[in-house]
C-alpha cells in the first residue's frame, strides 16, 4: 500500500475526478482531499491510497507534472506524518514564572 501525495489540484476537484485519474494506472483504496476545517473550502491537495506499490509508482512517475484543469499536477509518495507539538501557548508545567 502506497500514499501519495497530489498537490496544486483545481479547487474544484473531487474525489471521484482524482479517482478517476489514478485508476488508469492501477486499483485505488482511497481518496482523501482535504479542504479547510473553518470554511469547508478545498485547499488544493489531498492524497490517494494505490494497493500496489508499482501501479503507484507508475502513476506518480506520469502523473507528477501533467496539467489537469488548468494547474500543473505536484505528486509524489507522501511522507509520513509528523508529530506536532501542542504549543497552545500559555504556561507550561514545572516552569516558574
Amino acid at each position: 500500500m502506497k500514499n501519495i501525495f497530489v498537490g496544486n489540484l483545481n479547487f474544484g476537484a473531487t474525489e471521484g475526478a482524482v479517482q478517476s485519474l489514478f485508476e488508469a494506472y492501477g486499483t485505488v483504496e482511497r481518496v482523501n482531499l482535504v479542504t479547510d476545517r473553518d470554511s469547508g473550502q478545498a485547499r488544493g491537495f489531498g492524497f490517494v491510497e494505490m494497493s500496489v506499490n508499482a501501479d503507484a509508482d507508475r502513476a506518480i512517475a506520469e502523473l507528477n507534472g501533467r496539467e489537469v484543469d488548468g494547474r500543473t499536477l505536484n505528486v509524489n509518495e507522501a511522507r509520513p506524518k509528523t508529530e506536532r507539538s501542542s504549543g497552545g501557548g500559555g504556561r507550561q508545567r514545572n516552569n516558574r514564572w
